[in-house]
């Protein structure tokens, strides 16, 4: 394979795993002229595909419907089809483990499969993000066990996905590249190929190491600064300041401060997993992380202290939260999708129902949801929810779809996690609190 195969489309594409990062990205690389097929272990997922139903939402569905119906973009569970791809793309999950370590079985498990089936001249990608030395350490060495070597028979690279689910103004076609290969062929072969692809600038870094750190510093700088602000709220309460109007001040300087906000919590595919995947790898160079540690406790906390807070307001009112009726707004970890992934939501949940709390879920794009091995279905929000309840609860910010003012004008009393009252301007309410 060749970079005129690339500038030319001529090249075949295949993509591992059809979810939040491989979906978006068939489709971009289809929509530049290559014919693309997916590779996934849901057979679910491949029926949906290949019949041009969409199930995620940054997906335009005019798009994917045109793509697969003219073939462009296909769908698979049988992974010797790689056999027939130029160009394979890795995008599968890596989750932590219940020890917070990082479970890499995906990548370790797609790398066997393309290693099996990899033609020579293939070119590589891992996006998966991961820490430094994945790449070369872990997926290298299983790619070259049937004899092929990297940069001669084979090429490889790393190129960290950068989505950001219901961001309307960066997407996966428009958000900027970075790319390290293995050798100076594996970079300018996976450069070329995102500059065909994408409508954005492509940054080149000395090899995997520097692109997979990219990630990490990426999401760290994100998990370190919420915490800062997460903490500062709870002593700006304990001290009877407004921590909105603080932020809104400093943010008045307009060079040296960069807001961020508290909230209940992080949730997502990306800020509450990637840092521990370098506080993971430190360790094998003697280092231990602090700062990535304590801010990952304080975060993790917040679904507590957002409890805590809502329990001393039901005692101002002489009540507690044992038997008290609360409405969760809002499951979702950010707002405007059904994305529920590591969402502070669930253990908000989780926490108010161990503490007796009878919970109803309003959330408009969740219409259920697994809850401990059973499927659990949302309410509606409505007046008659709102006014027979004891407290509502914001903890997903959703601009569309929900109405605060119905929620602020009959629930006795709102505990808003996200400040989204204060956005529309209803917050100034006797039963308003801020966190």
């Amino acid at each position: 394979m060749t970079e005129e195969n690339i500038l030319n489309a001529s090249a075949n594409v295949g993509i591992i795993g059809m979810g939040y990062v491989g979906l978006p990205l068939a489709v971009e690389v289809a929509k530049a002229g290559f014919d693309v097929r997916g590779f996934e272990i849901s057979a679910e997922r491949v029926k949906m595909l290949n019949n041009g139903e969409n199930y995620i939402g940054d997906v335009d569905n005019n798009e994917l419907r045109s793509l697969a119906r003219d073939g462009r973009l296909l769908a698979t569970v049988d992974f010797e089809g790689i056999s027939n791809c130029d160009i394979v793309i890795v995008c599968v999950p890596t989750p932590l483990d219940v020890f917070k370590q990082p479970d890499l079985s995906y990548i370790v498990n797609a790398s066997r499969e393309i290693s099996k089936y990899m033609k020579s001249g293939t070119l590589v990608v891992l996006e998966s993000t991961t820490f430094p030395g994945t790449t070369e350490d872990i997926m290298k060495p299983i790619l070259e066990e049937t004899g092929k070597i990297c940069g001669e028979d084979f090429f490889l690279a790393f190129s960290p996905e950068r989505v950001d689910p219901g961001n309307q103004s960066f997407k996966t076609g428009n958000t900027p590249k970075v790319v390290g290969g293995c050798g100076v062929k594996s970079t300018s072969l996976a450069k070329a190929f995102y500059e065909k692809v994408l409508h954005a600038p492509i940054f080149v870094v000395n090899s995997p190491r520097e692109a997979e750190m990219t990630k990490i510093l990426e999401n760290t700088f994100r998990i370190v600064n919420i915490a800062l602000a997460n903490e500062m709220a709870i002593v700006a309460e304990r001290m009877g300041i407004n921590i909105w109007e603080v932020i809104d001040a400093a943010s008045t300087k307009p060079f040296g401060f960069m807001p961020f906000y508290p909230g209940p919590g992080v949730g997502g595919h990306c800020i509450p997993i990637d840092p521990f995947y370098l506080t993971y790898i430190a360790r094998k160079y003697d280092y231990h992380t602090r700062l990535i540690e304590l801010a990952g406790e304080i975060n993790n906390s917040m679904p507590e202290y957002v409890v805590e807070r809502l329990m001393k307001l039901l005692n101002a009112q002489k009540k507690c939260l044992n038997g008290s009726k609360v409405v969760l707004i809002g499951l979702a970890y950010k707002n405007d999708i059904s994305d529920l992934r590591e969402s502070p939501a669930l253990d908000v949940l989780r926490i108010l129902e161990e503490n007796g709390a009878l919970v109803n879920i309003v959330d408009p794009y969740i219409q259920h949801f697994d809850w401990h091995g059973t499927k659990r279905e949302t309410s509606e929000l409505t007046n008659d929810l709102l006014s027979k309840s004891d407290a509502v609860v914001i903890t997903t910010a959703h601009m569309k779809n929900i109405d605060y003012d119905l929620i602020v004008d009959n629930a006795p009393l709102v505990l808003d996690t996200r400040s989204i009252l204060r956005k529309l301007k209803i917050d100034k309410r006797e039963n308003v609190s801020l966190l």
